[in-house]
């Protein structure tokens, strides 16, 4: 018995661990964001920016999605091994990384998503003479993904922080 909790505790652990790290990966591109990429981004011109978009949608949309099944599912996992004591620290503060990462993928699938897509068929003869409100509008549903990743990652670090022994 007592080797049988100790194996379960030792399970929990490493599944918040790669929780965490799968979740900071997420939260850096948020704070890349909010650092600098954003103002870069902000002051390009429409050609540059088109490209830019285009490059890093392809490049996201490559290997970003690893990162976010991983995350999914180790956070799931987390909550499904912390069911059982509803009232720690570390159950609440998964549960609720765990819907905000689901309110993260949500705001791409259904926000920026679709707008890359847009932005992907334009050459540099077709941008629209309302390039940027297209930048805009993502740059307003990204800011809601980043607000849901990094409280994600935040909830997971008081979790990690306060609610482990």
């Amino acid at each position: 018995m007592f080797h049988k909790k100790n194996n379960l505790v030792m399970t929990t652990k490493i599944i918040l661990a790669i929780t965490l790290l799968m979740y900071a990966i997420i939260a850096s591109q948020a704070f890349m964001y909010m650092l600098s990429l954003k103002q870069v981004q902000l002051n390009l011109g429409a050609n540059s920016y088109t490209e830019i978009r285009k490059l890093i949608d392809i490049s996201m949309r490559a290997s970003f999605k690893y990162v976010i099944y991983a995350a999914l599912l180790a956070n799931f996992l987390l909550v499904l091994a912390k069911v059982k004591t509803p009232n720690s620290l570390v159950f609440i503060t998964a549960t609720i990384a765990l819907v905000a990462l689901v309110a993260e993928i949500l705001l791409t699938l259904k926000g920026n998503l679709p707008i890359n897509d847009v932005i992907n068929t334009w050459s540099a003869d077709t941008i629209p003479s309302n390039w940027t409100a297209f930048r805009d509008k993502w740059f307003t549903i990204f800011q809601y993904r980043q607000i849901a990743s990094i409280t994600g990652f935040i909830s997971l670090l008081i979790g990690t922080v306060f609610g482990t022994k």
